[in-house]
């Protein structure tokens, strides 16, 4: 029994050894992962952590930049931004119902109640900034923009009473101009939840406004510039204690557009009450000159919000004044396209210069009783390709369509960019629609049929086309194929004290087809304007030389009877259209005119705006002594005389002559021209 004791005192030895041991490995574990740790924070994640801590004491608040301004091609102010009073909330200092220093939620709906007695609130104002204020704790926040002078007397008395409350000098957006060239300029409107879904968050923090609608919105990132900065301290309320750093924002650049303003106002001004659309380029390089809707609205409206009121107003108007008939208007685009017509069917050797075609007055596919009708019921007689554009003959472009086919149709009129954007530096441009069979198929399920092609071949049938497009198409024709891309910004400066800098134009492929071809359909688009032309009234009297097209795009299908405008509602009758460029030998201007619902064709409606917009920009911009007279030698020779066939007929609609008599008004009304300015 003497043993037992000295066994039990070296067991506990033993196990107290191991114990130590144990607890040694476990204290050591955890020193190193405590080292590790320390490491880890001091070390691998010190530029982490030492953010976080500056982030508490340290606010960055945004500067918002300048917006660029706007001008035309000459220097008018289209765009510009002035100085208006804001009062900005900072929602941490605002006070507090609770007496922590922090002001909650419900303390701001106190507050808005308080400021509101004094200073008028609008619902709109009260609901954007409690949508801020809960993503914004420490950046200002406007809260009422615009404030007259006496609402700036008023708060400057009660300013003890806010002490989270300042007033600044800030920048608004506004449109000298009001409705003209709207649709082209735009708007700027409140930034929303979808605007920042698209930007860069942190250059928009500190601004309210962004462009929603034309120029506005799509050169944004030029004319928004980058925004600046303040670094300040703040105390563990959040209270600002100092002015740590700066960085200055830097202004967006001011855009110069190929827009002449004068011939905007030209143009606006001769669709008049009409519902309409011109595009005028400038087909040496694509520059926008010109591009109405009409009829327009005031940008004005939608900078601060637009009330329900006027919204509702412009919504539910019948005539559409937000919508942009010039980009996202689809028409038929009628006879204006038979000159392209007929480059593709030479093109195509489907038809040539000499070769002729018997119209009695109509058109019927071989086999099929079903009969396409000519504008001209009695017929043109024999006719070749150029004097068919003069007379608009429906039949022989029956003719040649149906013998090219569509496959072949389609894809040549294609390269004039019909069936697709013009890639236009503006929002929201349709594609228009150039048909083919695989179309067809897959739009209505049926076979395409002969007589579809029959349509098309006058500009009728599912073909459509933007009037930006028609002036798009006819600059080809004046640049004899060669394509270049509409586009409405021409320079852009980056400081006001630097020169402008001018942009290259785009080229697109070009159409290469033989230059006799393109010189035969522009003869035959010069004759339109001449005696015995479709726009022979028009053309009278012009001081250069003019290549034009007359049409009119068909509303609805007339079952039996014939056409009559009177006896038609407004929206029922047939849209006029024009295209041509001037002058022939040396183009400075590229039209397409549409006039919806006219009372008139092409020619009487269509073609004499189009000839007033060319003498408004060609004899103000240029002067009688720049253009070359009427007989001069150029790119296309000076057509000669066209033996009339019998019967004869003169225009789309009517035969009636050009007297002395109207020459004479004609150029009365040019004179008016010259000096004309809205």
């Amino acid at each position: 029994m003497s043993d037992r004791p000295i066994k039990l005192e070296r067991d506990e030895q033993h196990m107290f050894n191991v114990r130590a041991i144990v607890a040694g490995i476990i204290i050591l574990f955890a020193l190193l992962a405590i080292l590790g740790r320390v490491y880890q924070l001091q070390v691998l994640e010190h530029e982490k952590y030492s953010e976080l801590s500056r982030q508490h004491y340290e606010k960055r608040i945004p500067i918002p930049p300048n917006r660029g301004q706007i001008y035309d091609r000459n220097g008018v102010l289209l765009a510009d931004s002035h100085t208006q009073y804001v009062l900005e909330v900072v929602r941490d200092n605002i006070g507090d119902e609770n007496g922590d220093g922090r002001s909650t939620l419900a303390d701001v709906d106190v507050f808005i109640a308080r400021l509101g007695a004094i200073i008028p609130l609008q619902e709109k104002d009260i609901r954007l900034f409690k949508t801020q204020v809960r993503r914004f704790k420490y950046q200002p926040i406007p809260i009422r923009t615009n404030l007259t002078e006496e609402e700036i007397a008023v708060f400057a008395v009660n300013r003890p009473r806010f002490p989270g409350v300042t007033m600044e000098v800030s920048m608004e957006r506004y449109y000298p101009l009001i409705n003209t060239a709207s649709h082209v300029i735009g708007y700027v409107g409140r930034i929303d939840t979808r605007d920042l879904e698209r930007v860069d968050k942190d250059e928009y923090i500190g601004t309210s406004h962004i462009g929603k609608s034309g120029v506005e919105a799509s050169h944004e990132d030029r004319l928004h510039g980058q925004a600046g900065y303040h670094l300040i301290e703040v105390d563990a309320h959040g209270k600002k204690q100092s002015v740590i750093r700066e960085q200055e924002p830097i202004g967006g650049q001011d855009l110069f557009l190929g827009l002449d303003i004068n011939l905007q106002i030209q143009a606006e001004k001769l669709l008049g009450g009409e519902r309409g659309a011109i595009v005028a380029l400038d087909p040496s390089n694509g520059e926008v000159l010109a591009l109405a809707s009409m009829p327009t609205f005031d940008p004005n409206l939608f900078i601060d919000g637009i009330s329900l009121k006027d919204y509702t107003s412009l919504r539910d108007d019948p005539n559409r004044p937000l919508f942009n008939r010039a980009l996202q208007g689809a028409y038929p685009p009628g006879s204006t396209v038979k000159p392209m017509v007929g480059v593709a069917g030479l093109a195509e050797h489907v038809v040539t210069p000499g070769s002729r075609v018997y119209d009695p007055g109509f058109f019927r596919l071989s086999g099929q009783k079903h009969v396409f009708r000519c504008w001209n019921k009695r017929g043109h007689g024999s006719v070749d390709l150029k004097y068919a554009i003069q007379q608009s003959c429906d039949t022989y472009f029956y003719d040649l369509a149906n013998r090219m086919g569509i496959d072949r149709f389609s894809s040549f009129m294609s390269r004039f960019g019909f069936g697709d954007q013009t890639g236009i530096d503006l929002p929201s441009e349709a594609s228009g629609l150039m048909p083919s069979k695989e179309w067809k198929e897959k739009r209505y399920k049926r076979s395409w049929f002969p007589g579809d092609t029959v349509n098309i071949g006058i500009g009728q049938g599912y073909w459509l086309a933007t009037p930006l497009q028609l002036a798009h198409a006819v600059s080809i024709m004046a640049n004899h194929g060669v394509r270049l891309k509409p586009h409405v910004l021409r320079g852009v400066r980056t400081t006001r004290n630097e020169e402008e800098k001018l942009l290259k134009p785009e080229p697109f492929p070009p159409i290469e087809v033989e230059q006799r071809f393109w010189n035969l359909a522009i003869q035959g688009m010069e004759n339109v304007m001449r005696p015995g032309g479709t726009a022979r009234a028009a053309g009278a009297g012009a001081a250069y030389r003019i290549a034009g097209k007359t049409g009119t795009a068909q509303v609805f299908g007339l079952s039996g009877g014939k056409y009559n405008a009177g006896r038609l509602a407004k929206r029922l009758r047939d849209h006029a259209l024009f295209i041509g460029f001037a002058p022939v030998d040396n183009p400075k201007i590229a039209v397409a005119v549409i006039v919806e619902n006219s009372s008139g064709s092409g020619g009487h409606t269509a073609a004499p705006i189009g000839r007033k917009l060319m003498d408004a920009y060609l004899l103000q911009q240029y002067g009688d002594n720049m253009l070359k007279p009427a007989g001069a030698v150029g790119a296309s020779p000076e057509p000669e005389p066209e033996p009339e066939p019998e019967p004869a007929a003169t225009t789309e609609k009517s035969t009636k002559k050009v007297t002395k008599k109207a020459q004479s008004k004609t150029k009365e009304k040019l004179k008016k021209v010259r000096g004309a300015r809205d």
